[in-house]
Formats: C-alpha cells, sequence, structure tokens
C-alpha cells in the first residue's frame, strides 16, 4: 500500500498553548481516516499544518514518497477547511469553472462532479438559493475538480440538519468507493464510527490512539450480571484472569474481558461454584465507551 502522508512528531505551540503535541501518525492510500477529539483538541491545527496555512513550531509531514513539495503535492490534495465561500449572485456552474480557473484544470469535470453530489439538477441556481447542506456538498465537488489523491474535510457535517448529515455521509463513502482516500476532522463518534476505515483520536493534541477502527471496537467487550449474592460472585470474578475490572451499579455487575469468553463458558463456571445468576448478558463496548474509556484519565 502506497504512503499519502507521513506525519512525525508534529508540535504546535501558540504562546503557551501546546495546541498539538508529538503527533504521529500515517495514512495510506485508499482508506478513510478520521481524527477524532472534543473542540480544542488539536484537529484543525494539525490539518492547517499539513496544508501549509499553519506553521508548524516543531516536527515534520511529508506527502507522497516524501521528495514531493508541499507545493507540489498540494496539487494533488482537494481539502475543505472553512465554510465554503462561493459567489453568492453566480450559479454552481459558474462558480466551479471560476474554480477551475483559479486551479488550472479542465471544466471537463464539471457535470461529474456535481452528479456525484447530486447538484446537477440545480447546475444553474444561483449560490445563495442553496441550502447549507447543497453549499457543503458544492464545495466538496470543487474540491474533486482536479481528481486529488486525498480529500480532506474539517467537520464536515457541522451546522447540517439529519438529512443533510445522511447525505454528506454517502457522499464520503461514495468518494471513497472510488478509491479517493479521505481524511476528516470530526467531534462525532458516530461519523468515525458510519464513515472511516481508521481513526486517530486526539485530546489536548496528544494522540491517545491510532489505528483501524474495527481494533477498537475488536474489544473482548463485557457481560452483565446479577445474582442473589451480588458480594459473593464478585469476590470469583475479581480472582479469575479474564476479568480486568468489575463494577456495581443498580444490582447488577458489569465484568469487562480481557480476553475471549462466551456466556455458556460464564454460566458453567459460576454454577459450579454455587452461583446461580438471574442474569446474564453480553454485550460489545461501542466506540463511544472505548472513547470515554480512553480519554477519561487523562
Amino acid at each position: 500500500m502506497s504512503t499519502i502522508l507521513t506525519v512525525d512528531n508534529l508540535t504546535k505551540k501558540f504562546g503557551y498553548l501546546t495546541a498539538v503535541k508529538n503527533l504521529s501518525f500515517t495514512i495510506e492510500k485508499g482508506n478513510v481516516y478520521g481524527i477524532l477529539g472534543p473542540n480544542g483538541s488539536g484537529k484543525s491545527t494539525t490539518l492547517g499544518i499539513i496544508l501549509n496555512v499553519v506553521n508548524r513550531t516543531s516536527g515534520n509531514f511529508s506527502w507522497f514518497d516524501g521528495n514531493t513539495s508541499t507545493h507540489d503535492a498540494l496539487k494533488k490534495v482537494g481539502a475543505i477547511i472553512e465554510r465554503p465561500n462561493f459567489y453568492p449572485y453566480m450559479s454552481a456552474v459558474k462558480n466551479l469553472k471560476l474554480v477551475c480557473k483559479i486551479k488550472e484544470v479542465s471544466e471537463d469535470k464539471i457535470q461529474e462532479k456535481l452528479e456525484l453530489v447530486g447538484l446537477w439538477e440545480r447546475k444553474d441556481s444561483k449560490f445563495k438559493t442553496y441550502s447549507l447542506g447543497m453549499k457543503q456538498r458544492l464545495a466538496i465537488a470543487s474540491a474533486l475538480l482536479n481528481d486529488p489523491e486525498i480529500l480532506i474535510l474539517d467537520e464536515p457535517t457541522n451546522g447540517l440538519d439529519p438529512a443533510g448529515i445522511h447525505q454528506i455521509r454517502e457522499i464520503i463513502k461514495k468518494i471513497a468507493a472510488q478509491g479517493t482516500t479521505i481524511l476528516l476532522a470530526s467531534h462525532l463518534l458516530d461519523e468515525v464510527e458510519k464513515v472511516c476505515t481508521h481513526v486517530v483520536i486526539l485530546r489536548k493534541g496528544e494522540k491517545l490512539y491510532s489505528g483501524p477502527v474495527d481494533s477498537m471496537l475488536a474489544s473482548h467487550g463485557f457481560f452483565e450480571l446479577a445474582t442473589e449474592d451480588l458480594d459473593a460472585l464478585k469476590s470469583i470474578l475479581e480472582k479469575h484472569a479474564s476479568f480486568s475490572k468489575i463494577e456495581g451499579y443498580n444490582g447488577t455487575l458489569t465484568a469487562y474481558l480481557k480476553e475471549e469468553m462466551d456466556a455458556k463458558t460464564l454460566n458453567k463456571l459460576l454454577f459450579d461454584k454455587g452461583i446461580v445468576l438471574s442474569h446474564l448478558v453480553k454485550r460489545k463496548e461501542s466506540l463511544e465507551e472505548q472513547f470515554l474509556e480512553l480519554t477519561k484519565n487523562n
């Protein structure tokens, strides 16, 4: 797999504030990467640095083979990092023709990109008549005019209604299916879980996790358990090597697994020790639960 972007120990300080701290990650071709973190975690600053609009304090980043200058590399990048800014009294087509002129690319992709984002029917409408979601979709079409190798989006669904959010996410999936690598910054776990293959989780500018979304979701899960003697149950589970932690809440115990175990095995193990369960459910941890677990101690 070829590498699109390598970020190595990137740091950015604004006076006494460190917005990004020793951040390293790699983006491989053909994946959808999410930079996930709460507001103020350094997502937009990171995107600004790699797009050459924010100066780094220290560390490095390199595009493609590492021998391409950032200026040349950015010709193969499509990016939307601010609110879409088009001429309000010009149509979608005229706005995109202007973008082609500025980017020095052919106008022959305009129809294809407008069709991709579902705006060909409204190609002659003035930009000012567009809804917020349509404006965002036009911005995506604009960023795709040079057939970039990577599309970079900063909070692409911010401010949109549920229908608008769904449309943008479907477009992102469609673009990814055509082989374009995507990097998006988001504070929405739902977005990352539904759209991304890989995730970099940031908190206060520091990386907490980097890797495939599937690996994050591949935890061994947990059991919800209830019995008459919760103390005896807790004592047995705490001594068992398969469990990492046991929490009690509202008459039930939650037992988190360190290794794979099915419900039948646990039920038999406890029955053999004289514990009869009145409640036994096995669950998987969601990305949200894992995200909260990752960020709470930092």
